[in-house]
């Protein structure tokens, strides 16, 4: 053999090692694009078209434009479930962002039994959009319930919470900040990243804990910040179990907790509108798609990366 031939074959192992590695690493990717495909890609392309027929689970679709999406701007209940579900997350995940760092911080001063306090407040992350805690707390928010009978200790007469419908939604609103255990674990982690150094040389200079907080702990937290709230934002979004097991379903009284995927699910499961339920599942979609590319925008105002100039 040549010694140019010798110099391509010993060119080609890499390449060749490479390919074989790709393939086996396609191998392992392969359920996971399946499943994009079936579970994901697929449903999204057929609630698209099925937003533009109308559709009841028992007849074929029939094709019927943009009816779905002009009915949309007419639909009463559909504006109130909007402005229901945008006063739940613009009110809700910031208190709960807050609450998160604010234990974060109690729990980085080196607690004892950390371990033991970070897995109490991480637990309510875990239940807090089940069944259980939802029937849980309509109880806990009853005319009989647990706050109730806290408040009669203090001579305050309680109300029912959840049938009032000026503090039914405040109850869900308590609901989403309580599980505030997979931020406040996150923020921890983000604490923990950041060089004692800083502090030190702050503690030089005279800072104050207050000018430490805000001057390295604060900029140094907001990549965190950042993607916490884009987590929560989207899951705040997705909101439906609590509403729907404290409303029995109904949203009420007077539409109150009618959050928007509770309208949804109305819409296409009990009125059986599925053309038009997969409108509204389009504009949420859009919704979210929108707020997200606003914070990312935004964020370029106020997130602090430590490789930036």
């Amino acid at each position: 053999m040549s010694a140019l031939g010798e110099l391509r074959r010993v060119k080609g192992q890499p390449v060749a090692r490479q390919r074989k590695q790709n393939k086996v690493a396609f191998l392992f990717l392969l359920p996971w694009f399946i499943g994009l495909a079936l579970i994901t890609v697929g449903p999204m392309i057929a609630s698209f078209a099925l937003s533009f027929t109308r559709y009841n689970l028992l007849s074929p679709p029939r094709f019927n434009g943009l009816d779905n999406y002009v009915r949309m701007l007419e639909d009463e209940r559909l504006h109130k479930a909007l402005a229901v579900t945008f006063q739940y997350v613009f009110v809700s995940v910031p208190l709960q962002l807050g609450l998160a760092l604010l234990l974060a911080i109690v729990l980085d001063r080196g607690l004892r039994g950390l371990s033991l306090y970070r897995s109490a407040f991480y637990l309510p992350s875990l239940l807090g959009a089940s069944v259980a805690i939802a029937i849980l707390w309509r109880q806990l928010f009853g005319v009989d319930g647990l706050v109730n009978i806290v408040l009669g200790w203090f001579g305050i007469e309680g109300q029912g919470w959840i049938s009032n419908p000026e503090t039914a939604l405040g109850t869900l609103m308590i609901l989403n900040v309580w599980t505030f255990g997979a931020p406040m674990v996150i923020f921890l982690a983000g604490l923990r990243q950041i060089p004692v150094m800083y502090y030190e040389a702050a503690s030089v200079d005279g800072a104050s804990r207050r000018q430490q907080f805000r001057h390295i702990t604060l900029p140094m937290l907001t990549p965190i910040i950042f993607f916490n709230l884009i987590l929560q934002l989207i899951g705040a979004f997705q909101s439906f179990t609590q509403a729907f097991v404290v409303s029995g379903g109904t949203g009420g009284p007077v539409d109150s907790t009618l959050f928007y995927t509770l309208y949804l699910y109305q819409q296409g499961f009990a009125n059986l509108n599925m053309g038009y339920a997969s409108a509204m599942a389009w504009l949420l979609l859009v919704i979210v798609a929108a707020l997200t590319a606003i914070n990312f925008w935004a964020s370029k105002y106020w997130v602090f990366y430590d490789d930036q100039d």
